[in-house]
């Protein structure tokens, strides 16, 4: 069976409308599809627990149990210590569930009494978590929640059974509770909100198993995302060219670092050198100036104050003019010398990224209605889940609850191409949805956001158009981030470190090709 991960994600509405069909392209009935999800979930637990004996299979009453009856009947039959558990009554089981639930039975399958639950919960090597499926809408019901805590308490390895139990299929949010799985097997067409979020939280390892339908189910469903890792970076990242020059990789300005604020100017234009941009210069505030200069000699720096900026022919505009690709917003503030750079800088019709306190200014801009620098189609825009919340004056709990459409409000409203921070990051421009399967937790911490903004900006500097560069920047950023960690570990790792490692992230895989 095919475990590899697939890029295509859809939602659970297209994995459930498409595979009736798919089977039936296949010619393949419904419950052979769970025979074999069940043999799946079986085969990759072999793989994972060889010297498991004891096994507790807890069942819901939709398809998902049913699965979970075939992957018990296969352990009972291979000799294993199964203990199943069946919520709800077996009498509202019905269709292939029903006839799973049969043929457990048939080979003296017995389900286990709940007063047993604690004492096979506590004996067990391994859980089977098949409560719960795609179908789950709403919040978690009391009754599954009390066992999901349970299992959740005890820290005895879970592999999920398509989703873990209580996680939306399709925004990756948490209904409520839901499993912490060390693994999950998911069928068919890989379920989008498995990627993002919360789910990152709670899927472990992610396996794919098409269920020999997957190639059928591809031909009718398109997908509603994609996942992309740091396998796009051979294919989008420019190869150097022999005769190039340093004007050919491109002209970038990075304005930033006010008052107090000189480290975020400094990681983002640092970052923008690594990743290749031929022309670095920054504008800074006069107190960021020094740790700039000695930081980052490489690039062209400059201060200025507030007084300075009202002229309307100054040292930023030479700049600007001069530029090619403008990166604002790390360590902006969001003072008079923030707001005089901003109406400076967002004007212009050239290739942009704006973070942190840009997006702050441009959020308060957008609420006042001011429609003339909210929307624009050569900017990519960096929000973490806080700033998205800002921009669409909303709650981070919103915006959390479905990344997919925070995404999808924030490109309609602010134009270009959207980049939402965070497990899972989100890159949308307009036509197509990208979810990073790269990064890990280590980058949690101050400073990722400037290093994300300029190797965007280093991007668009060497011409690449405004998607591939937001979607080949995140990647490669978390890229980098990832390859730290494997040498170093996820505990302390600094912005500046993954800076360290952009240029062994870059390198790695051109030199695949």
């Amino acid at each position: 069976m095919d475990f590899n991960l697939a890029l295509k994600l859809y939602t659970a509405e297209q994995v459930k409308n498409g595979e009736t069909l798919a089977a039936q392209m296949a010619g393949v009935s419904m419950y052979s599809l769970m025979q074999r999800a069940g043999m799946a979930v079986y085969e990759r637990f072999l793989h994972l627990y060889p010297k498991s004996k004891n096994i507790l299979v807890i069942c819901g009453k939709g398809n998902n149990g049913g699965d979970g009856y075939v992957f018990a009947s296969l352990a009972k039959q291979a000799q294993l210590n199964v203990q199943v558990f069946q919520l709800g009554d077996v009498t509202a089981l019905k269709g292939d569930a029903l006839r799973a639930y049969q043929d457990w039975q048939s080979i003296d399958g017995v389900n286990n009494d709940w007063d047993e639950w604690n004492t096979a919960l506590l004996e067990a090597d391994v859980i089977i978590d098949a409560m719960l499926g795609t179908g789950l809408s709403g919040e978690v019901r009391s009754e599954y929640r009390r066992y999901i805590e349970q299992i959740n308490q005890i820290h005895t390895p879970v592999i999920a059974v398509d989703i873990p139990s209580g996680l939306c299929a399709n925004t990756g949010a948490i209904l409520g509770d839901a499993i912490h799985a060390e693994h999950t097997v998911t069928f068919i067409g890989v379920k989008q909100g498995l990627c993002t979020g919360q789910a990152r939280d709670r899927v472990g390892e992610l396996h794919f198993c098409g269920l020999g339908v997957n190639v059928e189910f591809d031909s009718i469903e398109v997908e509603s995302a994609l996942g992309i890792d740091h396998q796009v970076v051979s294919r989008l990242m420019p190869k150097p060219n022999p005769t190039a020059h340093k004007g050919d990789n491109g002209k970038l300005l990075c304005v930033g670092g006010n008052q107090g604020m000189s480290g975020a100017i400094r990681l983002c234009s640092s970052a923008a050198v690594r990743a290749g941009a031929g022309l670095t210069a920054a504008i800074t505030h006069p107190s960021s100036l020094i740790p700039l200069q000695i930081g980052c000699p490489e690039v062209m720096s400059q201060s200025i104050t507030a007084d300075l900026l009202r002229d309307t022919e100054n040292d930023l505009t030479k700049r600007i003019r001069w530029a090619e690709v403008l990166v604002f917003g790390p360590g902006f503030g969001d003072d008079e010398w923030a707001y005089q750079a901003y109406q400076y800088l967002a004007q212009e019709q050239k290739p942009k990224v704006v973070d942190a306190d840009g997006l702050n200014i441009l959020a308060m801009l957008s609420q006042r209605c001011d429609g003339t620098l909210v929307c624009d189609n050569q900017r990519v825009i960096t929000p973490h889940p806080g700033e998205a919340a800002r921009l669409l004056n909303v709650t981070t709990q919103q915006i959390e609850s479905d990344r997919y459409s925070a995404a999808r409000q924030l490109q309609e409203r602010y134009g270009g191409v959207v980049v939402l921070k965070g497990a899972g990051t989100l890159i949308y421009d307009g036509t197509r949805m990208y979810v990073c399967l790269a990064g890990n937790a280590g980058m949690a911490t101050g400073g990722m956001g400037d290093v994300l903004s300029g190797v965007i900006g280093a991007l668009l500097a060497k011409g690449l158009p405004i998607s591939i560069a937001a979607r080949l920047g995140v990647v490669l950023h978390s890229h980098a981030a990832d390859i730290n960690v494997s040498q170093h570990g996820q505990i302390g790792l600094l912005a500046s470190d993954v800076i360290g490692t952009l240029r062994t992230a870059i390198t790695q895989q051109i030199d695949r090709t």
